[in-house]
C-alpha cells in the first residue's frame, strides 16, 4: 500500500533550510495496521503530511497504491485527497465543522464526491457507536465521542488508506483504548490500511508494526508475535533486543532498520555502553557481525554482537 524509498523533505527559507526527512524507508502492506513513533522533531509528523497529500516531498520515491505522490498533477493530488486516503487530526476542530451535526459532517465528504449516501453515513456512525449522536454538534460531544465522528469522517468515502495524527493524544487513557479497538475492528472489517503516528506506546498492543523515526529516518522496528508463536524450527522465538521487551512487552520482536546501502541507526545507549563515537571496527565471523571500538579506545570496552 505504501512504499517510500530515499524520501527527503526539505524546508527552506531565505535565512535556513531544514531537513526534515533525510532518506527514509517505509513499506506498509495493504490491509496492515501500524503506529509510526518518534521524538518532536523525528519526522513523524512530515511523513504522515506526506502521505496525506498535505505536502510535498523533495526527493526519493513515494508511492501510495497507484499514485507516485512525488509526479502528480494538482488535479491527481485533489482526486487523491478525496477518494484514497482518510486523514484525522489530534485537534478535533479541525476535524469536524461546529455548526453541523455528527450525520451531517460524515455526509460532507460525500457531498464535495457528489455520492451523498446518508444511509452509508449512519452505518459508519453506528459503526463507531455513535448511532444515538446523529444529531448533535461539535458542542454537544465529549472529547472521545467528537474523535469518534473524526474516524466515521475518515471513512466516509471509502478509503484505502487512513493516516491518524496522534488520536488518542486529547482524550483519557480509557477513551483513548476504546478508540484503537474501534480503528482495529474497522481494520478488520473493512480491509483499510491504517497508520497512526503517536507517542503513546500502549498503542503497540494494538498494531501489528511499530517503527519509530529518528532524525528524519526510520531506525527501529518492533513486530508484534503472538504469545507462544514458534519459529521455523518449532522452539518460541524471544526478542534479541532487551529493549524491545522493556518499552513494549515480551510479545514484541525488535529489529534495526537497514536501508538498502546497508545503513543502520544504532541506539545512542549500544554506543555508549561500547564506548563507541566516530568510527568503529567491524568484524565478521561468517554469521554474525561483531561492532567495537577503535583498538586505542577499546581499553575499557569488549566488542558486542549486533
Amino acid at each position: 500500500m505504501i512504499h517510500c524509498e530515499g524520501l527527503m523533505k526539505i524546508y527552506k527559507t531565505d535565512d535556513i533550510e531544514v531537513v526534515a526527512l533525510q532518506g527514509l524507508n517505509l513499506t506498509v502492506k495493504q490491509g496492515e495496521m501500524m503506529a509510526i513513533i518518534g521524538n518532536s522533531g523525528s519526522g513523524k509528523s512530515t511523513l504522515l503530511n506526506i502521505l496525506g497529500g498535505l505536502d510535498r516531498p523533495s526527493a526519493g520515491t513515494a508511492l501510495v497504491g497507484k499514485w507516485d505522490l512525488l509526479k502528480m498533477t494538482k488535479e491527481q493530488l485533489i482526486e487523491y485527497k478525496r477518494g484514497t486516503v482518510g486523514f484525522i487530526w489530534q485537534n478535533n476542530g479541525r476535524n469536524l465543522v461546529p455548526y453541523l451535526t455528527s450525520l451531517q459532517n460524515v455526509e460532507l465528504p460525500m457531498l464535495i464526491q457528489g455520492k451523498a449516501d446518508r444511509s452509508y453515513a449512519k452505518q459508519l456512525l453506528a459503526a463507531v457507536g455513535l448511532e444515538h449522536r446523529l444529531g448533535s454538534r461539535l458542542t454537544q460531544l465529549s472529547g472521545g465521542e467528537q474523535q469518534r465522528v473524526a474516524i466515521a469522517i475518515s471513512l466516509a468515502n471509502r478509503p484505502q488508506l487512513v493516516l491518524a495524527d496522534e488520536p488518542t493524544g486529547s482524550v483519557d487513557s480509557a477513551t483513548g483504548e476504546q478508540i484503537l479497538d474501534i480503528f482495529r475492528r474497522l481494520n478488520q472489517d473493512m480491509g483499510v490500511t491504517i497508520v497512526i503516528v503517536t507517542h503513546d506506546l500502549s498503542v503497540a498492543d494494538k498494531v501489528d508494526r511499530v517503527i519509530a523515526i529518528r532524525d528524519g529516518m526510520t531506525s527501529t522496528e518492533w513486530v508484534k508475535r503472538s504469545a507462544g508463536e514458534a519459529s521455523g524450527d518449532g522452539h518460541v522465538e524471544e526478542s534479541s533486543q532487551d529493549s524491545g521487551n522493556a518499552l513494549f512487552g515480551s510479545h514484541h520482536e525488535e529489529f534495526v532498520v537497514i536501508d538498502r546501502a546497508g545503513r543502520l541507526q544504532i541506539p545512542k545507549a549500544y554506543l555508549e555502553a561500547m564506548n563507541v563515537s566516530g568510527k568503529a571496527v567491524l568484524e565478521f565471523d561468517g554469521k554474525r557481525v561483531t561492532i567495537g571500538p577503535p583498538e586505542e579506545d577499546a581499553v575499557r570496552s569488549e566488542p558486542t554482537e549486533t
